[in-house]
């Protein structure tokens, strides 16, 4: 199956830890199909002094969404990240399923595609230089469109 991953950073050396995230992605059984540029935003849902840097990975695995969960929560603790309950703040890594081509997953632990991809630019952006023809399962719509229609909102405040 294949998913896109996004991966993100705001402390430390961000381009060296996204580069260290894909390579411990591909060495835990998922194949690498392509990757985004890496793009610097501004944090999403919190204020902070730092910005992010963010990346998506096409991957192709034979786990099912929650094993492939369960693995990258490993690979962020093993790149230091600490969660500290508030849902969204700095880090030193961050690993999300963003989607899975015209999969729709939801359990307690995971819901696929991800809830907040359709208002995200950071996500879209490169999520579209990968897959833009991809549809999102529920809305019915292109990640192209999705990412047009956040650029267009986004514009007019």
């Amino acid at each position: 199956m294949q998913f896109v991953l996004l991966t993100g950073a705001d402390l430390g050396n961000r381009a060296e830890t996204l580069r260290k995230a894909a390579e411990l992605v591909s060495e835990h059984g998922c194949t690498i199909l392509a990757s985004s540029k890496m793009i610097e935003s501004a944090p999403w849902g919190f204020e902070s002094e730092t910005v992010f840097l963010n990346q998506a990975l096409l991957i192709e695995t034979e786990l099912p969404p929650t094993a492939l969960l369960e693995m990258l929560i490993q690979i962020e603790l093993t790149l230091g990240r600490t969660r500290n309950g508030q849902q969204w703040s700095s880090r030193t890594i961050d690993i999300d399923i963003l989607c899975g081509e015209k999969l729709i997953h939801h359990s307690e632990q995971l819901v696929i595609p991800h809830p907040h991809l359709h208002e995200r630019e950071f996500a879209l952006e490169p999520l579209c230089q990968l897959v833009p023809n991809w549809k999102h399962p529920l809305l019915g719509k292109s990640y192209a469109e999705l990412l047009n229609e956040v650029k267009t909102r986004s514009a007019a405040v």
